[in-house]
C-alpha cells in the first residue's frame, strides 16, 4: 500500500528564500539540498524522481519533504542532538579559567591540566575535561609567561558571575 506524498506549497517569499539557497555556492550543502527537495515537491515532482535526479534515497526526499510541511523553514534545520549532558557547570569552567590566567603556586613556573585539577578541589574534574574547557577557550597556561596573569581579587568571582550571567541571560533590545 503506497501512501500519498506530503504537499508542499510555498508563498513567493519562501520561494524566493529557497530558490537563492539552492543555487548559493556559499551555503552549507545540507541547506542546497534540503532547498532543492522542498523546491521540487512544491512543483509537484514525484519523490522518487526528485530523489534520482539529486541522487539521494526517497527516504531522504520524504523526511524533508514532510518536515518542511510540518515546520516551514525551520522544519528544515538539523534537529537538536542528544548527547551527554554536562558534568560541570559555568561555575567550574569559569573557576578553571580564573586558575589557568592566575600565577601558579610556589616552585612551579606554569599551569599543567593536572595541577589546575589539583586546585580545584572539591569538583572531581579530571586533567583531560581541564584540557577541554580550555581549549574550548583557546587558553594555553604553559605558554604564559607574565603578561596575562591576574592579582588575586577578593570580588573577581562577584564580578565573573555577574559577566555569565549577562553570557547566560542576555538583555535584548
Amino acid at each position: 500500500m503506497k501512501t500519498a506524498a506530503v504537499m508542499v506549497t510555498l508563498d513567493e517569499q519562501t520561494r524566493q528564500r529557497l530558490s537563492r539557497t539552492a543555487r548559493s555556492g556559499r551555503a552549507q550543502a545540507r541547506a542546497v539540498l534540503r532547498a532543492k527537495i522542498v523546491l521540487a515537491a512544491a512543483a509537484g515532482t514525484p519523490n522518487a524522481q526528485i530523489a534520482a535526479g539529486l541522487d539521494v534515497g526517497v527516504d531522504t526526499v520524504r523526511k524533508w519533504r514532510s518536515r518542511f510541511a510540518v515546520g516551514g523553514l525551520a522544519g528544515l534545520s538539523d534537529a537538536k542532538r542528544s548527547g551527554r549532558p554536562r558534568r560541570h557547570g559555568p561555575e567550574v569552567r569559569v573557576q578553571a579559567v580564573a586558575i589557568a590566567t592566575s600565577a601558579p603556586p610556589g616552585p612551579e613556573s606554569t599551569w599543567s591540566h593536572r595541577l589546575i585539577a589539583e586546585h580545584m578541589t572539591g569538583t572531581g574534574i579530571s586533567p583531560s575535561q581541564v584540557g577541554r574547557i580550555l581549549a574550548d577557550c583557546d587558553l594555553r597556561p604553559y605558554r604564559v609567561r607574565g603578561w596575562l596573569t591576574r592579582k588575586d581579587d577578593p570580588v573577581f568571582w562577584t564580578r565573573t558571575a555577574g559577566i555569565c550571567d549577562l553570557y547566560l541571560n542576555p538583555v535584548h533590545r
